[in-house]
């Protein structure tokens, strides 16, 4: 039995947005043989970033984990601008997020855990991944939150 993903998203209430647009000089996705690297997500709602400022400051853990999920959506929507059928993911292989965030705050994991625990309530199986979370001290348009992911896909 295939494993139907537009329907496990509609069953929890998600809807895709349309994929993002690179804000500058890049594409927003390239694909090699069977696997696809996604450039950095942002939590963009509506075109617009939903919220700014740094973990441990502006932004606490339970609020950055809604917000990775937000990154985590806008992956999907970009796997399936590439792919054309989201149902060609046969897994996700790796997420590097990266979280601005102030000195002494040591929660990243916490917070990417947004992302990675969406990824394997959609995707299943599909969904685990290797991961890294990593804290820094800026990121573009003052993102709390970026993520890039690396997914395999099927040949359709």
């Amino acid at each position: 039995m295939q494993y139907d993903i537009e329907k496990r998203l509609k069953e929890n209430g998600i809807v895709l947005p349309e994929a993002p647009r690179p804000a500058a000089n890049y594409v927003p996705f390239v694909r090699t043989g069977n696997l696809l690297f996604l450039a950095g997500s942002l939590p963009f709602v509506n075109n617009k970033l939903e919220t700014t400022g740094l973990l441990g400051h502006e932004v606490d853990v339970e609020r950055g984990k809604a917000l990775a999920e937000i990154c985590a959506i806008n992956m999907l929507a970009q796997v399936k601008a590439a792919t054309g059928d989201l149902n060609l993911l046969s897994r996700v292989v790796r997420l590097s997020a990266f979280v601005a965030c102030v000195p002494g705050f040591y929660d990243q994991p916490a917070v990417v855990n947004g992302a990675s625990d969406f990824l394997v309530k959609i995707l299943g199986e599909k969904g685990k991944h290797a991961r890294s979370a990593i804290g820094v001290s800026a990121l573009p348009l003052n993102s709390p939150l970026e993520i890039e992911g690396v997914f395999e896909i099927n040949q359709a």
